[in-house]
């Protein structure tokens, strides 16, 4: 730890130290708190907006420049209000954080459990999908895969929360660990939904456009015999204010014999999800990079 007492960390410290304040407040002051950012990162920043705007542009062709521009803020202060989730799910009240969450589908997560066979957390990058990490590690022991972080200090916060909360974190390349814990019994919880250009990277749809996308949802299945079961986590508000976990049914008939198609469906699947709550998605992220149009980059054509 003491490399990290050095100046060049002082900055990320007092993000740290800020992030976990607030955690220490009331929830609904947390979400007003995460509005403001939200609302403030919308204004100030004009790369992630105009990402945003064109990942829309994409996804939603029907809807209108108005209505992108609508969907486009409230991504912002879901986003703002996502900073208050994974604060509040590493350094919160468990307790407080769980009265405030519910699972709809429990019951497939029962059957998949009493099928005794390893289970793959199909996973998508919500805003609040830290909070998905506490919510599972109620109820199952389980791992939880992660990219590494860029920032040295950073990256060791998060792995030594997610562990505190969560469980055992493994590193998005380290297949083998997966799937070493996955025949040892253990759940894996997995989002492939990202950019991914690596090796074996394949070209599917996502939303009607040819994505790079990851595959090895399907391989990771077929090596372990594992059980894919859909989640993802939703912020609400209402009757149910808090947090939702769904839990969809294992998908059927999976892997196949057709790994392109298994990871289309996967994509199709996310789709879903996504248009039933398309202002918490990760819109900011490029997840068309490397694609083109007319031989120009999608993000500049």
């Amino acid at each position: 730890m003491t490399q990290f007492l050095h100046p060049k960390y002082w900055l990320s410290w007092i993000g740290i130290f800020f992030m976990w304040a607030i955690s220490q407040f009331p929830w609904r002051w947390q979400m007003a708190i995460g509005e403001s950012i939200g609302k403030l990162l919308h204004s100030l920043v004009k790369s992630r907006r105009d990402i945003c705007i064109r990942n829309l542009e994409i996804a939603f062709p029907e809807k209108s420049p108005e209505e992108r521009a609508v969907l486009c803020k409230e991504h912002f202060i879901s986003l703002g209000k996502g900073l208050m989730d994974a604060s509040f799910s590493w350094w919160g009240s468990s307790e407080s954080l769980l009265k405030r969450s519910r699972i709809i589908g429990v019951e497939n997560l029962d059957a998949a459990i009493a099928s005794e066979r390893p289970i793959i957390f199909l996973s998508t990058h919500f805003t609040s999908l830290e909070v998905s990490g506490s919510i599972i590690a109620d109820r199952l022991e389980s791992c939880f895969v992660f990219r590494p972080h860029q920032n040295p200090l950073l990256n060791h916060i998060s792995i030594n929360r997610r562990e505190s909360r969560f469980g055992k974190t493994i590193a998005k390349d380290h297949i083998r660990d997966m799937v070493r814990q996955l025949k040892q019994g253990k759940a894996v919880w997995y989002a492939p939904d990202q950019n991914f250009r690596g090796k074996g990277h394949i070209m599917v749809p996502f939303f009607g456009t040819d994505a790079p996308t990851n595959p090895a949802t399907s391989r990771l299945a077929k090596l372990s015999n594992a059980l894919v079961i859909p989640i993802y986590c939703t912020r609400e508000s209402g009757e149910h204010e808090g947090y939702t976990l769904h839990i969809q049914h294992a998908l059927d008939n999976f892997p196949s014999d057709n790994i392109n198609n298994d990871t289309l469906r996967i994509n199709q699947v996310i789709e879903q999800q996504i248009r039933a709550y398309p202002e918490q998605y990760l819109w900011t992220h490029k997840r068309y990079k490397g694609c083109q149009v007319d031989g120009r980059d999608i993000y500049n054509a």
